[in-house]
């Protein structure tokens, strides 16, 4: 009977950081800039999957271009306000290029824990061939953000529907849906951008409205909403500036309850403070709704075939399903320690501003609710962080690593999350 080979085991002398989308970018190059040497690994074969492999072909940023470019390097003078897709992936591309990161691809990380005894972290990891590999190391650098893994609802008559059901992270354009009756779940920027696609392909779209949200014009008088509110909030309280955004939205947007959008009881900002429940930028969307070529659905109840049945017991014929349903942080599933990331959301305990630090050399970067901004202030204070300790350790590692290899981990079992 073949033996199974032993994992291979190298010593990373800075920190392990899992993930290269733009936050772990972010701050390899922070950590690049004081010196420190660091390691990415990523689970796919390029910077920025979610962004390359899992967007839809019109995507833009939904916000100005000054409020999501990473730090150490501005975006390209050229570039327009809001960004496409496509130049968005380029600018990361020269990001990494530019400071010389090169991502270990295609390695998954199956699990990570920390060993007290030798005060290293030991983060196991799987290749193309499903080869082992186990990294050690000091600091450890959780960078796989808020959208690992796609949200997918459970809804009864699943296999009974017969017509395509995607979630958007698979949808590319409205092509495939050319005259189709689609039902998107989920009206969050997603959601409402791809509704809007569908309409210009000629199909013919519901959203699917569950819980309350907030709709606000992407721009007040040719001035970014985002870029607006962040200067309102600088000189007056935030539910002054809630009240603010909503008299003008009332005013550009009209009364979204009329549609069968309800806003929720506190406004955009604080909502957003305190849940990380992001307000809808409308693109256009909206003005779709009140023409009738976008419908407004309540939630689902169940899936018949080629039918929906929903909540208030209509039922209506669909072709197809589009889940624009999000997606969720999958870090518990492969990170060996509970006190830093809650068990429920796989976000860190701590709330904004404190959540990017953890015990024992295990840091965050990306999980501040807060987009590319919340996402280049962690990657500096970890940067600043681990340079404090990296001068004095290094010495004590690099002799440690040519005297012998880190003492074996204590027997783990054989199966991993």
């Amino acid at each position: 009977m073949a033996t199974k080979p032993t994992a291979k085991r190298i010593w990373v002398p800075g920190p392990v950081i899992v993930g290269a989308g733009p936050s772990g970018l972010a701050v390899a190059a922070c950590l690049k800039e004081k010196g420190i040497p660091s390691l990415i690994l990523e689970r796919a074969n390029c910077v920025a999957s979610l962004w390359q492999l899992k967007t839809y072909d019109r995507l833009r940023l939904h916000l100005p271009k000054q409020f999501c470019e990473l730090i150490l390097m501005p975006f390209p003078s050229d570039f327009p306000t809001y960004p496409t897709k496509q130049q968005f992936v380029g600018y990361l591309n020269a990001y990494a290029e530019n400071f010389d990161l090169k991502p270990a691809f295609n390695t998954t990380v199956v699990s990570a824990r920390y060993d007290s005894r030798y005060g290293l972290w030991f983060v196991k990891t799987l290749g193309l061939k499903n080869e082992e590999t186990e990294y050690v190391c000091q600091w450890l650098i959780v960078a796989t953000g808020e959208n690992a893994e796609e949200v997918v609802p459970k809804f009864e008559g699943v296999s009974e529907f017969g017509g395509p059901i995607v979630h958007t992270s698979s949808y590319k354009s409205g092509e495939l849906f050319r005259g189709k009756k689609v039902l998107v779940v989920g009206c969050g920027n997603s959601g409402m951008e791809v509704c809007l696609d569908l309409c210009n392909y000629n199909a013919r779209p519901s959203l699917v409205v569950k819980d309350s949200v907030h709709i606000l014009p992407q721009e007040i008088l040719g001035i970014s909403t985002f870029g607006l509110s962040m200067w309102l909030l600088k000189r007056f309280p935030m539910r002054f500036v809630d009240h603010i955004l909503l008299l003008v939205s009332r005013f550009m947007l009209g009364d979204t309850a009329r549609f069968g959008i309800h806003r929720p009881e506190r406004g955009p900002l604080e909502l957003k403070s305190m849940t990380g429940k992001t307000p809808v930028l409308d693109i256009g969307t909206l003005a779709k709704i009140k023409t009738g070529h976008i419908k407004v659905c309540k939630a689902v109840k169940q899936l018949k075939h080629q039918a929906v049945e929903f909540i208030d017991g209509r039922v209506e014929n669909f072709d197809a399903i589009i889940y624009a349903t999000g997606y969720r942080s999958n870090v518990i599933s492969w990170l060996k320690e509970t006190s830093m990331f809650s068990e429920k959301d796989g976000l860190p305990r701590k709330p904004f501003p404190n959540g990017w630090k953890g015990e024992c050399g295990l840091y965050s970067v990306g999980f501040t609710q807060r987009g590319l901004l919340g996402a280049s202030l962690d990657a500096t204070r970890i940067a600043e962080d681990i340079e404090h300790s990296w001068k004095a350790k290094a010495t004590h590692f690099m002799a440690f690593t040519t005297c012998a290899p880190p003492p074996p981990p204590p027997p783990q079992p054989a199966t991993f999350n």
